[in-house]
This record gives structure tokens, sequence and C-alpha cells, in this order.
């Protein structure tokens, strides 16, 4: 097991061994049937504003289901984790230390936007801590030459696991149960590093151990989209972007009847719309028609989602996080769409 591994081991307990500290005061446990997912990109968590309102639709969600969430790092904070990695090649190594304490630095500043009650800053903000001096070890322990696919998942890692801490403190707020999961824990790969590829079943029966009896308690856990682990216990990523598959990783684990993909448009449309004045919203999809769109260069989803989606029969929604009221698109087997509202409804 690498140094990291051993740090972060001996700093974060497992996920049922938190269910007490992450808990709210005066929180509510509830308990439904129905699963859902919701996976939230970076642009939807830049800063503590967009935290709590991306938290709030997981709460009016939870009322009526049990929810996972899967996250992708704030925007912009893995080129900074990634511009580590050339300033180390370049033999920048004050550079380099600079750029990690400013990725905990922005984390910290939205620590304190978020104004916690001081027993859960005081916790949230030594999680952080321990993060940034794993993220600085990580740096200094880098030896001239050494830079390589594996040391660059290490770093490209840190920005999920930063924000699953903030998020999860976010919910906890707003008084909705919720524990950080660290999604290396449970997804298992292959070791091409920067392009993991996850054994499924495999993922999927350790991701129920840890996952299941959280959300049976009524828990939120708020998992690291983007990285997984080899069966030794070094960190991979599953390529740049692939948050959404991540999600659909989750969805599966647990089983869910639905996944919500939380972006900054409205829907899937026939085109870019940013580009094509006459692009159309589209409303309901099949699985083939969605795959067909991808297919003809259509920014889609990632394209892994779908495949996994109509294995089974999970319906998946692309929702805008900014424009809540709107319905979305849906995307799920053929011959069942009725005008049925996403989970949690529309705002």
């Amino acid at each position: 097991m690498n140094q990291e591994n051993v740090l972060e081991e001996a700093a974060e307990p497992s996920p049922a061994a938190r269910q007490g500290a992450a808990l709210p005061s005066g929180g509510v446990t509830r308990k439904h049937n129905k699963v859902v997912a919701f996976k939230f990109g970076g642009s939807s968590l830049l800063g503590a504003e967009r935290m709590f309102h991306a938290a709030r639709l997981v709460r009016k969600a939870a009322q009526v289901s049990k929810v996972a969430v899967v996250v992708s790092a704030m925007k912009g904070v893995t080129d900074h984790l990634l511009s580590i990695e050339k300033a180390l090649a370049a033999g920048k190594m004050a550079q380099a230390r600079r750029e990690a304490e400013v990725v905990l630095g922005m984390h910290l500043e939205v620590l304190e936007n978020l104004q916690l009650a001081e027993e859960a800053d005081r916790r949230v903000r030594y999680e952080l801590q321990l993060l940034g001096r794993d993220l600085l070890h990580a740096v200094e322990s880098w030896e001239q030459g050494a830079t390589s696919a594996e040391f660059s998942d290490r770093l490209a890692s840190f920005g999920e696991r930063f924000t699953t801490r903030l998020f999860a403190a976010a919910l906890e707020k707003l008084e909705v149960a919720s524990v950080p999961v660290t999604s290396s824990e449970f997804v298992l790969t292959c070791d091409t590093f920067r392009d993991a590829q996850p054994h499924l079943e495999q993922s999927k029966r350790r991701g129920r151990k840890i996952l299941l009896p959280l959300l049976k308690e009524g828990i939120v856990p708020v998992v690291t989209g983007f990285i997984g682990a080899t069966p030794d216990g070094r960190i991979t990523t599953l390529g740049r972007n692939s948050s959404d598959f991540s999600g659909a990783i989750v969805a599966y684990v647990v089983d869910a009847d639905e996944l919500v993909i939380w972006t900054d448009v409205d829907g899937i449309y026939t085109a870019n719309p940013q580009e094509a004045a006459e692009a159309q919203l589209l409303h309901e999809l099949s699985y083939d028609e969605a795959h067909a769109l991808a297919a003809s260069g259509a920014k889609v989803l990632h394209p892994k989602v779908l495949p996994l989606a109509a294995e089974s029969e999970m319906v998946v929604w692309v929702r805008n996080t900014f424009n809540p009221q709107a319905r979305g698109t849906r995307i799920g087997p053929p011959g069942e769409f009725s005008g049925a509202l996403p989970p949690g409804g529309v705002a």
C-alpha cells in the first residue's frame, strides 16, 4: 500500500464509523423504497452558494426517496492539480507547493462561506487540512523523472475528495443526514492509469456493503466521481469528464430506479443550442435514440452511461441545476414514456 493510502486510511474512518459524526443535530432519517442517484458536475458545485443550491435539490428528493449523490471536483480544481505535475516535471518544486496550497485554500474558503456550526466547522476543517497535508506529501515525495500516469491519477483524485467533505457538510447544515464516501473504497479497476476500466460486478459487490446500509438508514452517501483503485489499492481515474459514468456506476451499485445528471443545460438538444438557433430540446428519448445522437457527435452523455443504464433499465434524466423548474430530458426503455416527473419533481 502506498504512503498516501496509509495516510488516508489513518485519517479517514470507514463510512460506517463516520455515520454518527455526520448525522446533523436534530436531523431526521427517513425510510423510502425508491432509490435515485444524483450526479453534480463541477460548475454546479463551484462555491458555497451553488453547493447549498444543489443540496436543496437533494433534500427535496430525499423527502420521498433514498438518494445517493456523486460529485465532481469544483470547476477548475482538476486543472490546478494537473498543473502541479507540470511544475514538477519542469523542476519547479516551489511552484508546485504553491499550487497545492492554492487548492487547499480554495476549499477552506468555501468552508468559511458555508458558515457551519462550530463543531461541524472544526471537524470538516480538520478533514480538509488532512487532505491538504496528503496532497503536499505527494508533491514533496515526487522525485525528478518520476512523473507517471499513476502519479497523475493520485494528484487528480484530490479534487473530488475535497468536494465530498464540503458537499456532505452543506447537506448536514440543511439537516439532511449524509456521509462522504471515497469511491476508491469500492470501485475496483484495472491499472490503466488516466483511463482505468472498472470491474463492474466486483465493484457492485463491494459498493453494496458500503452504500446500502447508509441508504437503509436514510443517510445520503456523497460519493467521489472520477476515481477508483486497483486491487492493490493504487488510486486510478476513469478518464477526464467521466463523472457521468461514475454516477451511472453508483446508480448501478445501489440498483437505483433513476439517475439524474445535473448539468448547466435544460436537457438534450437536437444540436448545440449555443451554435444552432433551430436546436430543439428533446423531452423523451429511448436508449437507442440517445446513443444514436451521441454516435452522431452530439454531446449527450459520457458514452459508457447509456449501455450501463440500458442493461439495468435505469431511467436517466438530464437536468439543469440552475433551472430546476425545467423538466429536462428523460432517457428510458422504449414504450414507457408518459410525461413522468423527474425525482423530486420540478421546482
